[in-house]
């Protein structure tokens, strides 16, 4: 055991084609989907191909699904910037245009009230530039923000685009917040794939896309994947789908694990532990302010 493990290193420091060792003039590459097998030129790896590509994509797969079914440490939304409690699923936030933070309800209620009671200036809650007066000076920040890369910008941008039905420029914005690593754009990457608005309809990359946005940590495209995979036939991915999501405050996965346990796919503990995290997790968005903004009735918005 011990001359293989010494055999597979040795091998690790050489070309896997034509067995070139590692010097100062030869540079060996990893082969970038499993990380293993090295070349010293892309024609050793070409040449190599066919003898490695099954151990390659086996090894590739399993590398993906580590990654993919990791549970994200929060969702996508992250936390709010001023209060630093995690943004509910629900929306019950405001994005504002000047600086495209995204800030709960409860910061921007506090901010008003401030405002109403102090007869200040109506600005935003975590910059403070004044609210923009008209829907072109909102165009003109949310520009502002794309030109520096910003990639809730991006999607947004992308995002009224697509309510004005300019699929082919949404699609542009879409693509680009994406690779900013935008985990909204690539859900949403994903819908335009799978339905084949604005681009030609590619099943592939639309499940390519919702799994980017569910390592991202974004529950309804994780949902989705779950759903997918059910109707494949592999309950056991399915379910791993709806746990992820369920523990990141997903209702829809939560009620997808209840029936999962109704069929005999899910066992009792396992489902009392989704729904315990479940609970944690919409906790963790709540406070006095968050409800006093509810009652109000504060909306979502930009």
């Amino acid at each position: 055991m011990i001359t293989d493990i010494v055999e597979s290193q040795i091998e690790l420091l050489c070309c896997a084609a034509c067995g070139a060792a590692e010097a100062d003039h030869v540079k060996l590459k990893k082969c970038t989907a499993c990380y293993l097998a090295r070349y010293c030129s892309v024609q050793c790896q070409r040449d190599d191909w066919q003898q490695h590509k099954r151990a390659c994509k086996k090894r590739a797969a399993r590398l993906r699904d580590e990654i993919l079914f990791k549970q994200p440490e929060s969702s996508y939304l992250g936390d709010c910037p001023i209060c630093f409690l995690p943004l509910s699923l629900d929306s019950k936030a405001i994005m504002w245009s000047c600086c495209c933070k995204r800030i709960c309800n409860g910061c921007n209620y506090s901010n008003m009230t401030r405002e109403m009671e102090g007869s200040l200036k109506h600005t935003c809650a975590f910059c403070r530039l004044s609210f923009p007066t008209s829907q072109e000076e909102i165009e003109l920040n949310i520009m502002k923000r794309v030109e520096v890369n910003d990639p809730g910008a991006t999607q947004e941008k992308g995002w009224r685009l697509y309510n004005e039905r300019d699929y082919k420029g949404a699609f542009e914005y879409y693509a680009k917040a994406a690779k900013l690593g935008d985990a909204e754009a690539h859900c949403n990457l994903a819908c335009m794939y799978r339905e084949g608005v604005g681009v030609e309809k590619d099943v592939k990359k639309g499940v390519y896309h919702l799994e980017e946005a569910a390592i991202k940590g974004h529950p309804k495209a994780r949902n989705d994947l779950g759903c997918i995979e059910e109707g494949n036939g592999r309950m056991d991915r399915a379910i791993k789908h709806w746990v992820i999501a369920a523990n990141l405050g997903l209702d829809a996965s939560l009620e997808a694990l209840k029936n999962c346990y109704r069929a005999g796919f899910v066992g009792k503990e396992d489902l009392a532990a989704a729904l315990r995290r479940h609970q944690a997790a919409v906790d963790a968005t709540k406070s006095p302010q968050r409800k006093a903004a509810t009652e109000f009735g504060m909306f979502e918005g930009v």
